[in-house]
């Protein structure tokens, strides 16, 4: 529960912003600029109105920083273990909100997402890996699912503050917003203090394979732990051979999983979801719901991302991560044009969209969320943070979340420039992207469900396309 808190605030943060960005004081205190054009310009078309580069920033800082920080994260987490990447997180998100709260200047409130995105760095480094080695090969995928149903908790959770702040009197309910990150921030850290750490980092650290064995019994519930202590000393053995593993990750033998770890997060944001993330308010703004109504709506299609994703959490170790995926890239790909479609016929460049097509809008995009939350949310962490070999797993995860962060940051910073020049072909755009990742995954992803994380490497030597890869290993790879 304590790691999975990172979760938690990572998803706050990813929806604090979308909803204060919508709310007019904030944007009156920081952004007069696209306050004037939605509140005065009756010229510019309804797709432009919240175009600001400036405004954008303050959105995707958070991003940037958390890519750089996650190559230090990487270090930290080989070297000292899981559980200091944590708390290292859990203090930088303490800082962040402690500036975003008491902001006087947007200097302050770009360095206060700035430290946010230290915090998401160091947590998504950490927090998946431990939840994935602690857990047992047979509920692995629901308890690394629980990661992403934290970040959905989190995101409905900054929904439903942002939508009460919103109706204080006096313009100030933005500061509560951005400063209640220090909750959940809180909780992290002083919790981080009293978890243990986990068996494969007690072997990779120490050497001490009683300790391990310990930890072990004590986290399966059973003294018959041989086999499992076994794996992972052997994958210790080799994981101390590698003295470089960013180099070593780049070896043949490892293409798969390279492949997997770059792929799988650019196609997790390509989807489109963080566009409904951070900036849903916005959007159902665009299409012509009030101030309320549209953080009201914000936080419906929370809820429908956190209950789907913990549909997700009950049927991915029965299912499997392949079945999900291509069910929901589907239900994704119908959605998105659906929404496109209706937006291109009903919403021109001045006045809105009738209630009715305004509210067909927001349900469909329900059915994206929903979509998304039993299968590229979840999975999307999931499937890379389990199929590394321990002597890469940290090199791996940095590559996974830095390739997630780079393409957060970039469709971030280029959505609302691009809503303005596409208008609605935004959501085709999207959509042909789902098409792409959802055909990717029927042909070049194995199955990893029940495999052991330290035998995960027979998946690719039997698929029929990777087998041809791995398959040949040169002499180079075995030295």
């Amino acid at each position: 529960m304590m790691a999975a808190m990172g979760g938690v605030i990572f998803g706050y943060d990813i929806g604090i912003s979308g909803g204060v960005t919508s709310m007019e004081p904030f944007l009156k205190k920081f952004f007069p600029e696209v306050y004037r054009k939605m509140r005065e310009d009756t010229k510019i078309s309804n797709y432009c109105k919240f175009d600001s580069q400036l405004l954008t920033s303050f959105t995707s800082s958070l991003y940037i920083a958390g890519l750089f920080a996650s190559f230090f994260a990487s270090k930290v987490t080989r070297a000292f273990g899981r559980k200091p990447s944590i708390l290292v997180g859990g203090a930088a998100f303490l800082a962040g909100s402690a500036f975003g709260g008491a902001a006087l200047n947007i200097y302050m409130l770009i360095l206060g997402r700035i430290l946010l995105g230290v915090g998401v760095g160091f947590t998504n480094q950490a927090v998946p890996l431990y939840l994935s080695e602690m857990a047992p090969a047979r509920y692995r995928g629901a308890i690394n699912n629980g990661f992403q149903f934290s970040v959905g908790i989190g995101a409905l959770s900054a929904n439903l503050i942002n939508y009460g702040t919103q109706k204080i009197e006096g313009g100030w309910g933005w500061r509560i917003s951005l400063a209640l990150a220090a909750v959940p921030a809180s909780i992290l850290t002083l919790g981080a203090l009293f978890l243990p750490d986990t068996p494969n980092s007690l072997i990779q650290r120490t050497n001490d394979a009683e300790k391990a064995k310990l930890m072990l019994q004590r986290v399966r519930g059973t003294e018959d732990v041989e086999a499992e202590l076994d794996d992972l000393i052997i994958a210790n053995t080799i994981s101390k051979t590698v003295h470089n593993p960013f180099a070593k990750i780049l070896q043949r033998k490892y293409r798969p999983q390279l492949v997997m770890a770059i792929a799988i997060p650019f196609f997790q944001q390509v989807t489109g979801i963080n566009v409904i993330a951070f900036y849903a308010p916005i959007l159902f703004r665009t299409v012509g719901l009030g101030e309320s109504a549209s953080l009201l709506s914000a936080v419906m299609t929370g809820a429908v991302g956190t209950c789907s994703t913990f549909i997700s959490m009950l049927i991915v170790d029965k299912l499997g991560r392949r079945v999900l995926f291509i069910a929901g890239g589907i239900q994704m790909l119908v959605s998105q044009i659906l929404v496109g479609g209706i937006i291109a016929a009903k919403l021109g460049d001045h006045g809105g969209m009738s209630n009715g097509y305004s509210y067909l809008v927001l349900v469909l995009i329900g059915v994206y969320v929903a979509g998304f939350g039993w299968s590229w949310g979840p999975l999307g962490w999931l499937v890379p943070s389990e199929i590394f070999p321990l002597e890469i797993r940290s090199a791996g995860q940095s590559i996974n979340v830095v390739v997630n962060f780079l393409f957060t940051f970039v469709v971030a910073q280029t959505f609302l420039t691009m809503l303005c020049h596409l208008k609605a072909g935004i959501f085709f755009f999207f959509g042909g992207w789902v098409f792409v990742m959802t055909g990717f995954v029927y042909w070049f992803l194995p199955e990893t469900k029940n495999v052991p994380i330290e035998k995960m490497d027979g998946v690719w030597k039997e698929h029929w396309f990777w087998k041809r890869v791995v398959g040949h290993v040169d002499e180079k790879d075995l030295a």
